[in-house]
């Protein structure tokens, strides 16, 4: 087995397709840096199952893919395919030449396919297991390999050996079986736990189950007795209700007539006994006023008596007022005179109280003066005691600013020296400066100019970006939402399909017969299968079909025949059948006048669709029923046609004949009609649906690769912006600079200048201040002098004011004494005037009452005399009004007693006439009541059996058995099965279901344990000779590979030994293993004691000792001997001619003593940038002879 060729087509540099073809012998791919010679190895190292994204030298998996240059388009997708030649079957594949291919996509789906044939990762491992040919064989070898063979840890270097020594598989299998054992030791603790919880259930569902059979068998027999005693019941009843029916009406007929009789009798006495309540009413009425005219006389009378009392008391009040007034108005006189006494008396006080005032805010205003006086000689005092401080404190402060001057005077001089040698400096940098300013700007305008033609080719392309961008957003939302619409709809048809699959919504025994349609090529289904109906028809038609959407429709009566057999045999219940070659004369429609009625839509069995040859079915079920929009215009239509018609609404009401009408809201609308159409529906709009996604998904996909490709391009213009920008700032920070230099200098000489003015104008103020300081210190100790004089004055004068004020202050108080005494007075007087003044005011106000109170008085006396005279003429006109009253009154007793007397002659007949009546009434009433219970027995029997049996009269009359007429015998019978089920107590009739479903599934579960516990044995088996064998296997191979790579170490090196080592104290199968080098001369040492050289011809020395004892179909070294010299190089290059004989090698090298050891050679050069082409042989052999 070779390798034959290598195809790549879009595999990172590669983006043309190149084949590499090969044969037998060493092939060497050369190239200068970056042409992509190392992708070859990399192509190999992927196509096998390389899933590390490192190992490729990218960032992730999609960077395989050719990303583009300036001139090329990045590619959608990379592949690569591997051909061998198998002619010696050496691969476990029935084919002489296998190719192995690898494809991946932007997208990120990836594939994998064995001779065009997709497969999993997995068959590519398996198929090349112990080959040396993998991702982790060591069939290509490149500076990573090798480095990690140098500088790996012990433990890391085992793949490379499990390898080379054939056990890899094995370590494959062993894990594969560790995996499956723990999945299996879990499954076995669910199957216990499952069985466990099934054994609790087995007893108890057995016991329910053997009574629920018990149960079910006297239930049978009890329904055939109680179907035959409902039948001879129901006859026996009926018979009876005929003969009531018969009395019923002749009662009802007489007590009619009766009633007539009786109520022309009432009417005519009511007439007379209303003529003899109106008497009664004229005669009460006239007694009533006779009476009513005697008590008014009297009661006037008695106002008269009323009225004088009252004139006499009027005349008493008026005296008392009188009296009352005359001693008030005595009152009022004193009052006035005591209340004129006080007010002169006050007057007087008033003159006194002003004069002391007077002399006492004299003696007040003398002790403020002198107060005043007092105050202004402190401030005096204080404020010269102040003025001296402050003097001290100024010559202290003269004093010290003398020294500063002096200081000041010192230091200003130096500094005038300074700035005389810096005035110098300035004046020969400024020129130079200039010129170089000049340059600088030139420069920062030729780059702003070019940035900022970069800067409008980048809004540009950052606008397109971002209308891009927001394409692409609202693609994506477009296409989640698409997609979510899809998986909804989705489901919903599975659910649907599901539910139709399932005939849910069917009763049991219909399920039944439905799972045998398959074995039963006669069932064509049930009826809602076979028609199809529009959506705003399906609750009118699911209603006018009512249980009948249930029946099951067969071919002819045996099929029918066959399946009410299997419910039978199966006991599963019971379902109706409708043969096709039965129903062939459906009844037609008896008033097709009904159909032109408002608000008929039409007959129900023409509203549906279904196949020809079921349309007797159709028209059985449904062809004598109206579809009418709305119950009003079918009651309508029902009343008209005397409750004669079936009707059904749209809104799902339905009219059976005699009046019934059934509606309302619908508990669970099963929709049975509807499922097939919307499953339909749900169809069209899924596949809208799916055709939508891969539009948008294609949409998406060219808006990314454009996306992508402007992004690139901006990428770079936004590299060379910010390359251009960085040198914009530095020019102009250069410019900055150079400016901030040359006018620092300016403004430094100019500072200087003024510094030059400040320091002559500090010498001036230095001195001036001095002189004054001098002046200043003078002047304060002459005011210190004058201050302390006129300080003593000021006490002095202070000490006499203090006696002053003492004597004013007693002064004072004395007359504050008197003038307060003399307001209490006052005070006192003021309140005797207030308190006379409001007595006067209450009793002037008292006699203003008191003379309001006789005129009143007097008023009221004479409008009582006015009323006295009325009162008289009244009595007088009331003897003349009774006189008429009792005239009448004697006529209207008169004619009563006459009516009473022709009154009499109707109670007789009446009476008979009453007594007639509720004997007729009486008799229909107990027909009628006897009536109803025989109508409840009859319907209460036929809800029993429905309720009971779901069963109607007619279907009942159909199980009717003629042997069996003794009934009372029958209903012992059912009394004593009644009996018997009770005592049966609750019973689940599910049970029998339930325990056969549940041993079969204690069976089922009984036969997987004992599988588990079985394939657990196995496993542990498998994996205990799989460890042996690979102990055995690694032992030995290790021992060959380690005898071989001291005999290939001292053939490269010229001498030295190699040693290889198992880490003690680890599992033979998991140690790592320690390589120990000794070249020719040295120690033997540590790998990392080598040098660079020793290290990688060690490693090839371990790599060619591994392909000596197992070598590879073919090996790829990726320029393993880059570290060696030219001499280790030659010995490298004979070495690999030796193993040619098992191995090909295609070899990619920069080492000219390779390059002279190959077959033939592949030049790889980037002719275009970016792109890795394929140069001719012949060109490769004329540059090496050069």
């Amino acid at each position: 087995m070779y390798l034959k060729s290598i195809e790549i087509h879009g595999f990172k540099s590669f983006a043309n397709k190149i084949v590499f073809q090969f044969h037998n012998g060493i092939t060497g791919i050369v190239g200068p840096n970056g042409s992509g010679k190392s992708n070859v190895a990399d192509a190999v190292r992927w196509v096998l199952g390389e899933q590390r994204i490192k190992q490729l030298r990218g960032a992730s998996m999609q960077d395989v893919i050719f990303s583009g240059t300036e001139t090329r388009k990045p590619l959608s997708y990379a592949y690569v395919a591997i051909t061998l030649d198998n002619s010696d079957h050496q691969l476990a594949i029935d084919y002489d030449e296998v190719t192995v291919a690898r494809r991946i996509y932007r997208s990120g789906e990836s594939e994998y396919l064995i001779n065009g044939t997709p497969c999993r990762l997995k068959d590519v491992n398996e198929l090349f297991y112990d080959t040396g040919i993998g991702k982790e064989g060591y069939s290509i070898i490149g500076q990573g390999q090798i480095d990690k063979i140098l500088s790996g840890k012990p433990e890391e270097r085992r793949e490379l050996f499990d390898e080379a020594a054939g056990i890899v598989k094995f370590k494959r299998r062993k894990a594969a079986a560790q995996s499956k054992l723990e999945n299996e030791k879990q499954n076995l603790v669910r199957v216990n736990d499952i069985l466990s919880e099934l054994e609790k259930q087995v007893g108890p569902l057995e016991k329910q189950s053997e009574v629920a059979k018990v149960y079910l068998k006297k239930k049978e027999e009890l329904k055939t007795l109680d179907i035959n005693v409902f039948l001879l019941e129901n006859k026996r009843l009926r018979e009876q209700l005929a003969s009531l029916e018969e009395k019923y009406g002749i009662a009802s007929t007489e007590l009619n007539e009766t009633s007539e009789k009786y109520e022309g009798i009432k009417e005519e006495y009511e007439r007379i006994q209303q003529e003899i309540e109106s008497l009664d009413a004229a005669i009460e009425t006239a007694r009533e006023q006779l009476t009513d005219t005697g008590l008014m006389r009297g009661k006037l009378e008695g106002e008269i008596n009323v009225l004088k009392e009252q004139i006499n008391s009027a005349h008493g009040s008026e005296a008392h007022l009188n009296h009352r007034k005359a001693a008030l108005e005595e009152e009022i006189a004193g009052k006035e005179k005591e209340k004129q006494d006080i007010l002169t008396d006050k007057k007087d006080t008033d003159t006194q109280v002003q004069e002391i005032a007077e002399a006492a805010a004299k003696a007040k205003a003398d002790l403020e003066a002198i107060q005043n006086k007092i105050a202004e000689l402190n401030n005096n005092i204080e404020a010269g005691k102040n003025t001296i401080i402050g003097e001290l404190n100024q010559r202290a402060t003269i004093k010290s600013k003398m020294g500063r001057y002096d200081t000041m005077m010192e230091q200003i001089n130096i500094r005038k020296a300074e700035l005389n040698s810096r005035l110098l400096r300035a004046k020969s940098d400024e020129a130079a400066r200039e010129e170089t300013v000049k340059k600088l700007e030139e420069t920062f305008a030729n780059v702003t100019e070019e940035l900022r033609q970069m800067t409008e080719k980048e809004a540009a392309s950052e606008l397109e970006l971002g209308k891009i961008r927001e394409n692409l957003t609202g693609l994506d939302a477009k296409l989640r939402d698409t997609q979510n619409r899809f998986h909804q709809e989705q489901s919903k048809l599975e659910a649907l399909t599901n539910i139709t699959e399932r005939y849910d919504g069917y009763g049991g025994s219909v399920k039944k017969v439905m799972e045998q349609k398959e074995k039963e090529k006669g069932i064509i289904g049930v009826v809602a299968d076979i028609i199809q109906v529009e959506a705003k028809y399906e609750t009118a038609i699911e209603t006018a079909l009512g249980g009948n959407i249930q029946n099951i429709v067969t071919d002819n009566e045996e099929t029918a025949k066959h399946m009410i057999g299997f419910l039978k045999q199966n006991r599963l219940g019971r379902a109706t059948f409708l043969p096709l070659t039965s129903i062939t004369k459906p009844q037609e429609f008896k008033n097709p006048e009904a159909l032109k009625e408002k608000g008929v839509i039409g007959m129900a069995d023409e509203l549906v669709g279904t196949a020809k040859e079921y349309r007797n079915v159709a028209k059985a079920m449904l062809g004598r029923i109206v579809v009418v929009d709305n119950v009003d215009n079918a009651v309508k239509i029902a009343k008209k046609f005397d409750y004669g018609i079936r009707m059904v609404t749209l809104e799902g009401e339905l009219l059976v004949p005699g009046g019934a009408i059934s509606g309302g809201a619908f508990k669970n609308n099963s929709n049975l009609l509807g499922r097939r159409r919307e499953m339909e529906e749900l169809e069209k709009r899924v596949k809208k649906l799916s055709e939508d996604i891969k539009e948008y998904t294609q949409k998406i996909e060219d808006t990314k690769n454009k996306r992508n490709k402007l992004r690139m391009d901006l990428e770079t213009l936004k590299t060379e912006m910010q390359r251009k920008s960085i040198e914009q700032n530095t020019a102009r920070l250069n410019i900055s600079q150079a400016r901030e230099r040359m006018e620092e200098e300016a403004e430094s000489a100019q500072s200087l200048k003024l510094e030059e003015q400040e320091i002559e104008t500090k010498i001036f103020e230095i001195r001036s201040g001095k002189e004054t300081i001098v002046q200043e210190l003078a002047a304060s100790e002459e005011l210190e002098k004058n201050t302390q004089e006129q300080i003593y004055v000021f006490q002095k004068e202070l000490e006499n004011c203090r006696l002053e004020e003492s004597e004013a202050s007693a002064h004072a108080g004395e007359w504050e004494v008197k003038v307060e005494k003399m307001r209490q007075a006052l005070d006192y007087k003021q309140a005797n005037v207030d308190r006379i003044g409001g007595e006067l005011e209450r009793a002037q106000s008292e006699l203003a009452e008191i003379l309001q109170a006789l005129t009143e008085n007097a008023q009221e006396v004479e409008r009582k005399k006015n009323n006295i005279l009325e009162i008289e003429k009244t009595i007088a006109a009331s003897h003349e009004t009774q006189d008429a009253s009792k005239k009448k009154l004697d006529e209207d007793i008169a004619k009563k007693e006459e009516l009473s007397a022709k009154q009499k002659d109707f109670f007789r007949s009446r009476e008979e006439m009453s007594e007639r009546m509720n004997a007729l009434d009486k008799e229909v009433y107990r027909l009628s009541e006897q009536k109803k219970k025989l109508e409840e027995g009859i319907e209460g029997q036929i809800n029993y059996m429905w309720d009971e049996y779901e069963i109607t009269l007619s279907d009942a009359a159909g199980l009717r058995n003629e042997e069996m007429n003794d009934l009372p015998a029958m209903k012992r019978e059912i009394s004593g099965l009644k009996d018997e089920i009770r005592k049966l107590g609750n019973v689940n009739v599910n049970a029998i279901e339930d325990y056969k479903n549940l041993m079969e599934r204690y069976n089922f579960m009984k036969t997987q344990h004992d599988d588990l516990v079985e394939a657990e044995k196995t496993l542990e088996g498998i994996i205990e000779e799989l460890d042996t064998a690979m102990r055995k296997q690694f032992t030995e191979k290790f021992a060959e590979i380690s005898r071989e790579f001291d005999k290939v170490f001292k053939e490269l090196f010229g001498g030295g030994k190699g040693t290889l080592e198992l880490m003690e104290d680890e599992d033979i199968l998991e140690a790592g293993i320690r390589i120990i080098a000794q070249p020719p001369g040295k120690k033997l040492q540590n790998m990392m004691q080598l040098s660079g050289g020793e290290k990688a011809l060690s490693a090839i020395s371990l790599l060619f000792a591994i392909q000596n004892l197992k070598p590879s179909p073919f090996c790829l070294l990726d320029e393993i001997e880059a570290a060696l010299d030219d001499s280790n190089v030659g010995r490298f290059a004979k070495y690999l001619h030796k193993l040619t004989r098992n191995t090909q090698f295609i070899v990619i090298t920069h080492r000219r003593g390779t390059m002279e050891q190959v077959d033939r050679l592949y030049g790889i050069t980037m002719q275009e940038k970016g792109v890795s082409t394929l140069v001719s042989v012949n060109l490769i052999d004329k540059e090496l002879d050069d």
